[in-house]
């Protein structure tokens, strides 16, 4: 299904409609249902022009808006044309309003949205990454791909509430060493952090790969070049500018932090966990905590045995009253079963608290919403996790070791 280019506007208002900042008068196909369902449907293969829709991502704003960010493709290929579009809902993920592309015109892949939202002003900054249509992750992981056509790193604003972005501004200088090959911000919501000296610190999980280390063979296939690490991007100036914090990353294969997941815990750590892609130390999540705001780590990134499932990225939040909460496909088998997981203990040891299904189930993002209520934004579907991106709200009460 070709891609149709679209501008970085709001879009049209359908039918019956109100604007961008409310909700539907009567909800369109992709989010209806009853107001007081648990579940709603922002985002289904094959509607507004895309074939699929992969990598949530979601925010509250400072006003109680739901943003629900999304790569939309034109294929089910992690390489093309891709853009990164967002709905938004007033009412607490019950109903969606219209869709609107934020990032992207379908010239490239665009894609790998990580919104954070600063608390103090309001602003939604939005990282992005992108690469040429015709540069797959395999040619970029083997160094064969001009810089341009590789991995880059881009940053937007919205100062109303979601409803527009500014123009993309590039910030790869600052947020990825020349060496850096595979690049991801990502994907997922970032943090602001609330207490301590760095308090109102923007901070945002991303993970990178290297080339082999010294002695290797660097093939050029991208098969064996799996040198994945994890590292965090900065920003002290509310998301205008960045730079990387902690990096965290061995080019021995043992330990390949990917997609990667930020939260800030009640003592004002920062807890991250991110997906190990293949390495091969045990297990499919390894973790770490931050005492400086991002800055370093403890520790380096280790196995989390207690977090078991396939090779898949997954969320972490720390609702106010709550216990800290991962979410992620919990088949250990496959991408399915989608579950949430608590920790009482600040990430150290978990607990299955609530299996959705036992539906294939891919990537996710979590978020508080209102009325002691937590969201969780995931694909999933029927046959494959990819028919359909699904929003459920669960009552913080029963998420509870």
């Amino acid at each position: 299904m070709p891609l149709r280019r679209r501008q970085l506007v709001v879009l049209p208002l359908a039918a019956g409609m109100v604007g961008w900042g409310g909700w539907p008068a009567r909800a369109s196909a992709a989010g209806s249902g009853p107001r007081d369902a648990a579940e709603s449907v922002p985002f289904t293969a094959g509607e507004d022009g895309y074939a699929v829709y992969r990598v949530p991502a979601v925010v509250r704003t400072r006003r109680g808006t739901l943003v629900a960010f999304a790569e939309a493709r034109a294929g089910s290929s992690d390489t093309g044309s891709i853009v990164v579009v967002a709905r938004r809902s007033a009412d607490g993920g019950r109903s969606w309003g219209p869709l609107a592309v934020v990032a992207g015109d379908g010239s490239d892949t665009h894609g790998n949205p990580a919104p954070v939202v600063d608390p103090r002003t309001g602003r939604i900054t939005l990282l992005t990454c992108t690469n040429a249509a015709d540069a797959t992750e395999a040619a970029i992981m083997s160094g064969t791909v001009p810089a341009a056509a590789g991995r880059r790193v881009w940053v937007r604003h919205s100062d109303d509430d979601g409803r527009r972005f500014s123009a993309p501004r590039e910030i790869t200088a600052e947020a990825k060493h020349p060496g850096w090959r595979w690049y991801a911000t990502g994907p997922g919501h970032g943090v602001a952090v609330t207490a301590g000296p760095h308090r109102g610190r923007l901070v945002v999980a991303a993970n990178h790969s290297t080339a082999p280390p010294a002695g290797s063979a660097d093939t050029g296939t991208g098969t064996e070049d799996k040198y994945y690490g994890g590292h965090c991007l900065l920003s002290d100036d509310g998301g205008t500018h960045w730079r990387i914090g902690f990096v965290d990353g061995t080019p021995d294969g043992v330990v390949n932090a990917n997609e990667s997941a930020v939260a800030e815990l009640p003592d004002g750590s920062l807890y991250f966990n991110a997906r190990d892609q293949n390495g091969t130390a045990p297990g499919v999540r390894v973790d770490a905590w931050s005492d400086d705001a991002g800055e370093t780590l403890r520790r380096p990134y280790a196995p989390q045995p207690g977090l078991a499932g396939p090779v898949v990225e997954g969320s972490v939040l720390q609702p106010a009253g709550g216990p800290l909460l991962f979410a992620g496909p919990s088949d250990p088998a496959a991408r399915a079963a989608m579950a949430v997981r608590a920790s009482t203990d600040g990430g150290h040891s978990w607990t299955t608290v609530r299996t959705l299904s036992q539906l294939p189930a891919g990537y996710c993002d979590l978020v508080q919403s209102a009325g002691g209520e937590v969201g969780l934004l995931y694909e999933s579907g029927t046959t494959s996790p990819y028919e359909r991106i699904v929003f459920t709200r669960i009552p913080l009460r029963g998420l509870r070791p």
